[in-house]
């Protein structure tokens, strides 16, 4: 029998939001797509004339502590601050981060707008208040699904835009519109900040108020009523309690060998494919970016599919499949994206292939991705203790921010000349299927951790 929340669908406080994702990523991906471009532009067009490298750098720090400071913002959340309070603060730092980029004229102004950016996005919580927002558990991975739907259109569209908006909106005179694109990746972060206020607020009531620590579920207060737990009187972790944080720690582990191979994949694009493919489709020159923006588009028209696939599953007898052995078929699928890299070398020969091939890989690399990452903050809602939920979500971003560090040197071993590019791929390929057949193999006794 389906649940009254089930009949109801999600609630207005979800889709709210889950909307603040879009300002959030448009914003990120205006200004995160534009560092590379303007940190190695020359001086005469508007950029800073720096080498490749150090744009290279900055981006990946960007990245990088993007996902690390989290951590710290975690703690902030689940112990001193409730989230509620703490996301439209760091939007509106991040939106300051975003604007120092904007006129800056060194070096150090960029890494400043990527100290302050980070800063901010570690107190923007909205993910651990959707995990509360949504108290159905069966609700969760759709529901999930569809915010990152919500998140990829904001990624789509900054990804789609930028190089639109630097080479031609905003030019002028020969200098680029790098300082215009950045401000307003502010602009619309100041804007998310107001939108959480004068609405997510009014949805809210007091889900995110206090800090995670003082807001327990219903299974918590049940477990501690059994435990006869007196009131004022702090409750040590249970068993099952540490058994699901060990669980959450296992995943973690995991999407660090998923994210390590997805950030490759993205990387033969601006290198390799760059110089073996025809970019020219029909006459026009296609921008290195739309390959983003492919990402963000196969996103957006996946999400509501693989929300109903979540929804068919748990409505089984036997309920939906585990997180585990939804990952482990998320990296295999990623690995049959670089069989097809693969295929596509070996095929062309000494000719170029045509840029429109990747689309086809486009939609591999989003397929594993929708199969894994939006559901990591669906598994973490589900089974962290509330004392440590936005640590625990923040331990996700954790394993991204060392994949995010570990995928350039990998690059540099794997595609930095001295092996064939189609064997590197086989290679990665093969790994992706080792580590989805452990995932599945040990899919029972991970589940049984949580369960």
């Amino acid at each position: 029998m389906e649940t009254a929340a089930k009949k109801k669908g999600y609630p207005k406080a979800f889709w709210t939001c889950a909307c603040t994702e879009i300002f959030e990523r448009l914003s990120y991906y205006l200004g995160r797509s534009l560092i590379l471009i303007f940190v190695s532009a020359t001086v005469a067009t508007g950029g800073l004339g720096l080498d490749d490298t150090v744009a290279a750098n900055m981006q990946s720090n960007l990245t990088a502590f993007s996902y690390l400071l989290p951590l710290f913002g975690g703690i902030v959340v689940d112990r001193f601050i409730g989230a509620k309070y703490t996301t439209p603060v760091g939007m509106a730092i991040a939106g300051v981060g975003y604007y120092m980029g904007g006129i800056a004229t060194s070096a150090t102004g960029v890494y400043a707008m990527i100290f302050l950016v980070s800063l901010g996005l570690a107190l923007f919580k909205n993910g651990p208040i959707i995990g509360r927002v949504i108290t159905d558990k069966s609700q969760m991975d759709p529901a999930f699904a569809m915010r990152y739907t919500l998140v990829n259109v904001g990624a789509f569209i900054g990804t789609f835009l930028v190089g639109i908006l630097y080479k031609d909106v905003f030019a002028k005179d020969g200098v680029l519109g790098f300082a215009p694109c950045f401000k307003l990746a502010g602009l619309v972060m100041f804007l998310g900040a107001l939108w959480y206020v004068f609405v997510c607020w009014r949805f809210l009531g007091n889900v995110g108020r206090l800090p995670f620590k003082k807001t327990k579920t219903a299974e918590e207060l049940e477990a501690e009523k059994q435990a006869k737990i007196e009131a004022g009187q702090k409750a040590p972790l249970t068993s099952n309690e540490k058994k699901r944080i060990g669980a959450i720690i296992i995943a973690s582990g995991f999407s660090i060998i998923f994210w390590i191979f997805w950030y490759l994949g993205y990387m033969p694009v601006y290198f390799y494919w760059a110089e073996n493919m025809d970019w020219v489709v029909a006459g026009y020159e296609v921008p290195s970016t739309w390959f983003d923006a492919a990402n963000s588009f196969f996103c957006v028209v996946l999400g509501p599919v693989t929300a109903a696939l979540w929804n068919k599953l748990a409505a089984r007898p036997q309920g939906d499949m585990s997180l585990f052995r939804k990952t482990g078929l998320g990296i295999a699928i990623i690995g049959l994206g670089y069989i097809f890299y693969a295929i596509i070398d070996i095929v062309r020969g000494n000719e170029k292939a045509s840029v429109l091939w990747l689309i086809v890989f486009a939609f591999l690399l989003t397929l594993g991705e929708m199969f894994f990452s939006p559901l990591g903050h669906s598994f973490i809602s589900k089974y962290s203790p509330s004392r440590y939920l936005a640590i625990m979500m923040s331990m996700w971003g954790f394993a991204t921010f060392i994949a995010a560090k570990s995928y350039g040197p990998v690059y540099g071993i794997l595609f930095g000349g001295n092996i064939e590019f189609k064997v590197a791929c086989i290679g990665i390929a093969v790994v992706s299927f080792v580590a989805a057949l452990i995932m599945i193999a040990v899919d029972k006794k991970l589940s049984a951790l949580v369960d």
